[in-house]
């Protein structure tokens, strides 16, 4: 009797053990949110006619909440964070805690934003800039003309790009530049400013439509006028590519390959889709779930890179490298 028992013991750990590892090779593993893109506020200082990303709420999570969500992100995998906007400027208080968390708490690999760089100062960068690892500017065009046109000029535009590349050597951030190709720019030549710029990476983006943000005049921001076809946008790459820092990306490889977190955490997806729940509610697998990426497209676009930050100058230590 007592045999019989412990065959019957044995039999069950044993069925239990088969079952357990059975699940770990048929469970689809979860995706691994390596970079993540945060637009934390929809407020905005320029009015970008292309704009995929508007001003239609004013929502921002409470700072305790988001960082709640950073450390959830962390602790799904996530190595570096890209905060954007809007215009993530506009709030520098909440940046900058933002900035210092990720860096003195979280230890993340990259912290990266990318702004219009005209609420730029030396003050915070001073304050900041030792956790910053990547600054892009947008710039479309080397132009003022064609900037107003566009919606983001001011009338120095080119002159401020100049001015915060020089405090990214200072301070030995990483300057980026991140050009959205379109209508009114793609026949310009810009090899001269990259040259002398020599940003360590120049994406250059093929203008986009996304459905609920700007694909018709009922919005707030209408992109359709600004619309290029693929032989356009490669007429723009063929005039460029020889620059050793320039990364271009179609509409193909944009749509499925980026990991955007809006205002109130939740996932987006660029077909305009109804978002994720917010990961503050189910967490980061579960908002996952709710959304389209292409992993391998992130990989194949060269979504993972050298992102840390540069103790001495930004552009003289990557000048010879290719991106």
């Amino acid at each position: 009797m007592f045999s019989f028992k412990l065959s019957l013991l044995h039999s069950l750990i044993l069925a239990v053990c088969l079952a357990f590892f059975t699940h770990r090779l048929t469970k689809k593993p979860s995706k691994c949110p390596v970079s993540v893109n945060y637009h934390f506020t929809r407020q905005c200082n320029k009015s970008c006619g292309f704009c995929f990303h508007t001003a239609s709420t004013s929502h921002v999570e409470k700072i305790e909440d988001t960082k709640r969500g950073l450390s959830l992100l962390k602790a799904a995998g996530m190595r570096k964070i890209n905060f954007a906007g809007g215009e993530p400027f506009l709030d520098k208080s909440r940046l900058g805690q933002m900035i210092d968390y990720c860096k003195d708490v979280l230890h993340l690999e990259s912290v990266s934003i990318v702004t219009n760089g005209s609420l730029v100062t030396r003050k915070f960068l001073a304050k900041h800039g030792h956790h910053i690892d990547i600054l892009a500017i947008s710039c479309d065009s080397f132009n003022e003309a064609t900037n107003i046109a566009i919606g983001r000029g001011s009338g120095d535009h080119v002159s401020k790009l100049y001015e915060i590349r020089g405090l990214c050597l200072e301070y030995g951030i990483k300057f980026k530049i991140n050009t959205v190709v379109c209508r009114l720019n793609f026949q310009e030549d810009m090899n001269p400013y990259i040259e002398d710029l020599q940003p360590f990476r120049w994406k250059c983006f093929q203008v986009l439509i996304v459905n609920g943000e700007n694909e018709s005049d009922k919005r707030l921001r209408d992109a359709r006028k600004f619309l290029i076809n693929d032989e356009e946008f490669e007429f723009f790459c063929n005039a460029h590519r020889h620059q050793i820092s320039f990364v271009p990306e179609s509409n193909a490889l944009m749509a499925k390959s980026y990991l955007i977190l809006d205002e109130y955490m939740r996932f987006l997806d660029r077909d305009g889709r109804q978002p994720s729940p917010s990961i503050l509610e189910v967490g980061v697998d579960k908002a996952l779930e709710c959304v389209y990426w292409d992993e391998a497209s992130f990989k194949a676009r060269g979504g993972e890179y050298e992102w840390t930050r540069d103790q001495g100058s930004c552009s003289e230590k990557h000048k010879d490298l290719e991106w």
